[in-house]
């Protein structure tokens, strides 16, 4: 038995109002949240700043009189290095300080801003704008339909997580094929994947609520939650940009 599910015969036979569970989970959301947003700002800076001044040097060779660019041997390493934190999270979590959990997050956040420049150089900023408008506001609804409905969401999880696999494999696979009809279709699959598994995702964290939870363990769950919120609506706004962004 862990710590994340210890409980003793005290708190069995004082279990906690509802008041109290409302209040503590109100705060853990809360906690999510604030991680969540703090992870898309810096992104979003980040990405802002390679995309519009001489570091974006060092992610492509751009040649400006062909009006060209490639990904530079830097880029390929900025692009993977998100990955790679991905992979290694899990065993920070579970291993590691706090601090050094929070680190793994906030360097992922960076790096996957770095890598999110060519966003900026693509897309048009007033287009931009509006698919993260239109993001936010599915990403909120479905947010708030995880969040309050009593249906068990798992299962449905299961399945968008499998179908997620083959749409990875999918894209990978039109890399080189470079089917514009393929890729359009991809891009709406993958934003109906991305919108279910927000609602998944967001039941899921509130079922990892638990009122004993010390703070550090609540860190880490909220971490953890906010980690995977943010991955949802980083890969729902670019599947939605891939559809509706009007190329520069």
């Amino acid at each position: 038995m862990n710590e994340f599910d210890k409980l003793s015969a005290t708190d069995v036979i004082r279990q906690p109002s509802v008041e109290m569970v409302d209040e503590g989970l109100r705060s853990y959301m809360v906690k999510v949240f604030n991680y969540m947003g703090g992870s898309l700002l810096v992104a979003g800076l980040v990405a802002y700043l390679f995309a519009n001044t001489e570091l974006v040097k060092l992610l492509y060779n751009i040649n400006y009189q062909n009006n060209t660019a490639s990904i530079s041997g830097i880029g390929w390493l900025i692009m993977l290095a998100p990955l790679a934190l991905i992979f290694a999270f899990n065993y920070v979590l579970t291993h590691k300080s706090l601090a050094a959990v929070q680190l793994v997050f906030w360097a992922f956040s960076a790096l996957e801003g770095a890598s999110l420049a060519y966003v900026f150089l693509i897309y048009s900023g007033a287009s931009i704008t509006r698919v993260f408008f239109i993001t936010a506001v599915t990403f909120c609804g479905m947010g708030i339909l995880g969040y309050s409905t009593k249906r068990d969401l798992s299962k449905l999880s299961s399945y968008l997580y499998m179908a997620l696999i083959g749409l990875i494999v999918a894209m990978v696979v039109n890399i080189f094929l470079n089917s514009s009809g393929l890729y359009y279709v991809l891009s709406a699959v993958g934003v109906l994947v991305f919108t279910g598994l927000t609602a998944a995702d967001m039941q899921n964290i509130k079922m990892m609520y638990y009122r004993q939870d010390n703070n550090d363990v609540a860190s880490r769950k909220a971490i953890a939650g906010a980690l995977n919120l943010y991955l949802d609506f980083i890969n729902l706004f670019l599947m939605l940009l891939r559809l509706f962004g009007d190329r520069r």
